[in-house]
């Protein structure tokens, strides 16, 4: 006959066993993840058994949905990205290259935030009077605004714990530490560590969280690929040097979509929201060159116009070379054997280089055609007009395929004084009916697009 069960409180995140409850395992320093079990205190065989409360099954149906208000940055470029502001209680990775500006825009984030909310800037980089010195040249106000100069995660939580602010600034994740992991700060384990108690109270206390992350050699987020699992954004700033631009994307988001972007300009008071951005990657310019003419994007609701220009020359060496930037060389390697293909062109022994102008990176399909028209507009020495605006697919037998969200590039494309589009035959219909002050032709294949720029029109 079994004897009766005996109370024992287990840690939730190590399994350590204790007789008594107590608020912070003494193992892994957890806070509030002690949890009763019962268990029986027999003979060996019976000690095999244990008895646990059953796990709680919740009714989604029935389950009243959060209603929590967001946290507006006051920025519509950065409350976009994020979905809508942020979202009380989440933990966000915020990453970039060494001098891209994280800290100055956090900085800027945490000013704005911290208009109607608590904000706890905490920094293991910089000095205090550092961090003034910068907040005073952003123009910041620092009345509300708290600066914890600390490295030890530890005393941080701690602080957390009985402070409760609203939002909180870790400048960096890379430079903090807590005593569970045995191992130098920035180490795998410390970073592992160090977040996993971070995103314990942040869901605990319903705390934003706003991680900075340093980024390795190769663009990736520096610590293990877990860290990125464990937060619920992953936001990064990339630079645009010649145009001063950096923009802000999303490759992962559990509260909005990672489509969207948002775009900025650097300036010596900080950042500041470009809000007519789509023709911030094209030049205003009367110059007229053979292998350059324009399309049109869509990132997310965005659409960005951007100059793609292709220099075509005689190989001097026996294979013939493709370069690309800002574009994807695998699509420009098919491109090119599409071009030899389908056309009376024959680049095997031309070298290639291509280019999309601003430093803007794409991958989007729909500017096939206009890469493929610039090619060809330098092998052939061909000017192309600055008021047409190529947008297609290309598919591998040399057709035109369609794009989505075309009525949305042609309009922007119409009222920034574009006069012709080339576009997919097949999408003419959708918008036919569309009172756009731009002339639509339509394609169904590469040799036809070829034809009319012969012709030029």
């Amino acid at each position: 006959m079994a004897k009766e069960p005996k109370t024992i409180f287990a840690c939730a995140k190590c399994g350590a066993q204790f007789s008594k409850w107590s608020g912070r395992c003494g193992e892994c320093g957890a806070w509030g993840s002690l949890e009763e079990e019962d268990v029986f205190k027999g003979d060996k065989e019976e000690r095999k058994t244990i008895l646990a409360k059953p796990a709680e099954i919740i009714d989604l149906k029935s389950l009243e949905a959060s209603k929590q208000k967001r946290y507006s940055l006051h920025w519509p470029e950065i409350d976009k990205v994020l979905g809508g502001g942020l979202v009380p209680g989440s933990l966000l990775l915020f990453s970039g290259e060494p001098g891209v500006g994280k800290s100055t825009l956090v900085s800027q984030i945490a000013s704005n935030l911290s208009q109607n909310q608590q904000v706890f800037y905490v920094s293991g980089e910089e000095s205090a009077s550092q961090v003034k010195e910068r907040l005073e040249r952003l123009n910041c106000g620092l009345d509300k605004l708290k600066f914890v100069n600390e490295t030890n995660t530890d005393k941080i939580i701690s602080l957390l714990s009985s402070a409760k602010p609203e939002v909180v600034i870790i400048d960096s994740i890379q430079t903090v530490y807590t005593t569970l992991a045995e191992s130098e700060a920035g180490s795998l384990n410390q970073i592992r560590a160090s977040a996993a108690l971070f995103l314990e109270i942040a869901k605990r206390l319903s705390i934003t969280i706003i991680l900075i992350g340093h980024i390795t050699k190769d663009g990736q987020i520096a610590g293990p690929k877990t860290l990125e699992h464990m937060v619920d954004t992953v936001l990064y700033l990339e630079r645009d040097i010649s145009n001063n631009y950096v923009i802000l994307k999303s490759s992962k988001n559990r509260f909005g979509s990672v489509n969207e972007i948002g775009l900025l300009e650097m300036t010596r008071q900080g950042f500041k929201e470009v809000k007519d951005g789509a023709s911030a990657f094209i030049e205003e310019s009367n110059l007229h060159i053979p292998g350059s003419i324009i399309t049109a994007t869509a990132e997310g609701s965005r659409v960005f116009l951007l100059d793609v220009q292709a220099l075509v020359s005689k190989t001097v060496f026996g294979y013939p070379q493709r370069k690309a930037s800002g574009f994807d060389l695998n699509r420009l390697q098919v491109l090119s054997a599409v071009i030899n293909k389908r056309t009376k062109i024959n680049l095997s022994s031309s070298d290639i280089i291509l280019n999309i102008a601003g430093g803007f990176k794409v991958s989007d399909t729909s500017l096939d055609l206009a890469v493929s028209l610039a090619i060809i507009s330098s092998f052939l020495d061909i000017k192309i007009g600055r008021d047409i605006i190529a947008i297609g697919e290309l598919g591998l037998g040399g057709e035109i395929r369609a794009v989505n969200q075309l009525e949305a590039r042609l309009k922007t494309a119409s009222e920034l004084g574009f006069k012709t589009a080339l576009v997919p035959q097949s999408q003419l219909k959708q918008i036919k009916d569309k009172l756009l002050k731009i002339k639509v032709l339509g394609l169904n294949e590469l040799k036809d697009a070829v034809e009319i720029i012969k012709k030029g029109a």
